[in-house]
């Protein structure tokens, strides 16, 4: 089955980190990838620009509604994502709590719904 790890940090405290901590957590993600990658569970996934770079967007009552940054007020954002093939939940579950962001921000774990190639009917 394949899920979603939602990665959430602080990006203030990741931007008061010291460049060396930056480079070791970079490798910390590297060397995970890598051996998701091995195993064959790892199939994608992204880092995000800080929340600053973000704009949200909502429709209401026929209007487009335009805002910089985040919809929710949160100490943690979400920072980027892996897309993993794991047998069960328990097993995303290890990988989740592998990631370097576990110590210091949240790994939401959701299951990924398959959607149908064609239209729905």
């Amino acid at each position: 089955m394949k899920y979603a790890l939602l990665i959430y940090q602080d990006d203030e405290q990741w931007e008061s980190m010291s460049q060396e901590a930056h480079k070791e957590i970079s490798r910390e993600y590297f060397a995970l990838r890598d051996d998701l990658k091995a195993s064959g569970q790892y199939l994608d996934g992204q880092r995000l620009a800080p929340t600053i770079a973000a704009t949200s967007v909502r429709r209401r009552e026929g209007e487009t509604l335009i805002t910089d940054g985040p919809f929710a007020d949160t100490k943690e954002q979400f920072a980027g994502f892996w897309i993993i093939d794991a047998p069960n939940l328990d097993e995303a579950i290890v990988a989740a709590a592998r990631t370097p962001a576990a110590r210091y921000g949240t790994i939401e774990v959701r299951p990924i719904m398959e959607l149908p190639a064609g239209p729905l009917e």
